[in-house]
């Protein structure tokens, strides 16, 4: 009888990339579950994000910022803007241009978002340690940046309709 194993018999299935995009997938489902309730999208989501920090930012930035269409941009935005959300203001400077910003209700939104996010990250990482958990987000941070991903958005964002 041979006893001899597999290569990689002892290896979880699949290397570092395979399971990045496994538990990447499952983690992108599970936060899309979890924020279902709140009636958003993970890729409204991120717009969300992108306006409380950096207010006032033109549709064109930031359709470039997410990778998307600026075609494909302003119906999206229109969604967030119809629902009282999101409010486009004329740029001062340049009366072309759409700057947008959060309403009152999208701050509110925002909030109930982070408590969302942030449930869903506990649930994901329950089988680690706060210090194993800490290596965790530090060495996908620095994979993210070699490979030149943007903090906080998630890529992926040009097929949005």
């Amino acid at each position: 009888m041979d006893t001899r194993q597999e290569p990689g018999a002892n290896r979880p299935s699949g290397g570092v990339g395979f399971l990045l995009a496994q538990v990447g997938a499952h983690a992108a489902a599970h936060f899309a579950d979890g924020i279902a309730t709140l009636d958003l999208t993970p890729p409204q989501a991120g717009l969300l994000r992108l306006l409380v920090a950096q207010p006032g930012r033109s549709q064109r930035e930031l359709a470039d910022e997410l990778g998307m269409p600026p075609s494909r941009f302003v119906p999206f935005a229109d969604t967030l803007e119809d629902r009282g959300l999101i409010e486009r203001r004329r740029n001062p400077h340049d009366r072309r241009l759409h700057a947008l910003h959060l309403t009152p209700a999208g701050r509110k939104l925002l909030s109930k978002l982070s408590v969302a996010a942030r449930d869903n990250e506990d649930d994901l990482c329950r089988a680690l340690t706060q210090d194993e958990r800490a290596l965790l987000t530090a060495l996908l941070t620095r994979i993210a940046t070699d490979q030149g991903l943007i903090p906080g958005v998630q890529p992926g964002l040009r097929s949005v309709t």
